[in-house]
């Protein structure tokens, strides 16, 4: 049975902040894993009053190994493209700003190498990359932990707090879940962090173009 969902699909674009303020409490967001638009695949993004924030859309004939996620108004926010390195996991999905993709990447997500053994907490990397706009951006690294699969991981910074987390949403499926982002973190990162897990551990995977 598919989950219903009823956004306000007619509010204005918000305006996405880098980051949640500090003095502010957590953001709770909405992921529906499914496009609005007819004959795509993809994610729509809601927050907690129903208003659309984010949105991904990707048409089956799409070939492009990379997704867009996008703001209400459609325009692009990140880039998440798929880099394919030869090796069991070696695969990693980069990150860029907007759709400039002939930039330097800003992060680099990349399976754990002891989780696809079967072993080890962590199933993710988030790496800051270097050559970004501005240098090398601030602030190390993230660790994923836990279950994509059953919507339930945490994002850990280098100081092993929890910035942003996967919660499944009772009584619904898991192809409606939430996203708990903390202050002080981007919120389309974690959202973008999101995306690459969907194509490392989903199942199906909602992006075949990707794994083609």
């Amino acid at each position: 049975m598919t989950a219903k969902v009823h956004p306000n699909v007619a509010v204005p674009c918000l305006g996405q902040p880098a980051a949640v303020p500090a003095d502010e409490g957590p953001v709770t967001l909405t992921v529906w894993r499914k496009s609005l638009l007819f004959n795509c695949r993809g994610f729509t993004v809601f927050d907690a009053s129903g208003n659309l924030v984010y949105r991904v859309d990707s048409y089956a004939s799409d070939s492009r190994a990379e997704v867009v996620l996008m703001d209400a108004a459609g325009r692009a926010v990140l880039t998440v493209r798929r880099r394919k390195v030869i090796g069991l996991g070696a695969d990693q999905w980069l990150v860029y700003p907007g759709e400039e993709t002939s930039l330097p990447p800003l992060y680099a997500v990349k399976r754990a190498a002891q989780y696809m053994r079967g072993g080890g907490k962590s199933m993710a990397h988030v790496a800051p990359c270097s050559g970004a706009a501005g240098g090398k951006r601030a602030g190390g690294g993230y660790e994923v932990e836990g279950s994509y699969l059953r919507r339930c991981c945490t994002v850990y910074d280098e100081r092993r707090r929890a910035v942003a987390e996967v919660r499944p949403k009772e009584a619904v499926g898991s192809d409606v879940f939430r996203l708990v982002v903390q202050p002080g973190t981007e919120v389309s990162l974690a959202m973008a962090v999101v995306l690459a897990l969907d194509q490392m551990f989903g199942k199906p995977s909602l992006l075949r173009s990707w794994s083609s």
